[in-house]
């Protein structure tokens, strides 16, 4: 059994952004590149070796605590972006208000890529799946700023539709336009 298995499937970057400041607000702002370190996207205030623990894990840890950071670069796919703005009635859900770090186009299921999954690009750099990314009332409100009316059901609309979160596997470049690989783990699903 392989530890990791190349899969037949590819997407394309079809959108890029970075986060400077969170105090600022959840938002991201669009770029054309990441240069990604071991601490995830430069400028990124995500970026980090660690990070305090959030209510994501309070089962785990104490609030505050300090963590690897696994959660360095937030991830959704274009297809799954749009049936949440159809569900909103929205045209589209701009990625810059929920605070992506990269929307991918052509991998189903997207949200749903099991964690310890890799998704590498033709620099290498290689990102690794941590888990699928809870929908947040900061999102929520982000999107009701953005398009009055519409960011009340977004917790609802993007359940199980959220994308992943990421860390940096591999350093390296990421470009809009760039294809990526996925690879994901060579075993079965627990059992427990």
């Amino acid at each position: 059994m392989q530890a990791l298995v190349p899969t037949d499937y590819s997407a394309t970057i079809t959108w890029l952004g970075r986060t400077a400041d969170r105090k600022d607000g959840l938002e991201s702002q669009p770029c054309d590149t990441l240069e990604l370190s071991f601490a995830g996207a430069e400028g990124e205030a995500r970026s980090g070796l660690t990070r305090p623990a959030c209510p994501r894990v309070k089962d785990v840890y104490e609030t505050g605590t300090e963590i690897r950071n696994v959660r360095q670069l937030s991830a959704m796919s274009a297809e799954e972006l749009a049936d949440i703005a159809q569900d909103l009635d929205l045209t589209a859900l701009d990625p810059a208000w929920i605070g992506l770090s990269l929307v991918v186009e052509g991998l189903p299921d997207f949200s749903h890529v099991p964690p310890g999954a890799r998704l590498q690009a033709a620099s290498g750099a290689t990102l690794v799946v941590d888990m699928l990314n809870l929908p947040c009332n900061f999102a929520g409100r982000s999107v009701e700023k953005a398009a009055p009316g519409h960011g009340i059901g977004f917790k609802q609309a993007a359940s199980g539709k959220r994308g992943v979160t990421l860390w940096v596997e591999r350093e390296g470049r990421i470009s809009v336009g760039d294809p990526v690989r996925l690879f994901v783990p060579g075993q079965r699903g627990w059992k427990g």
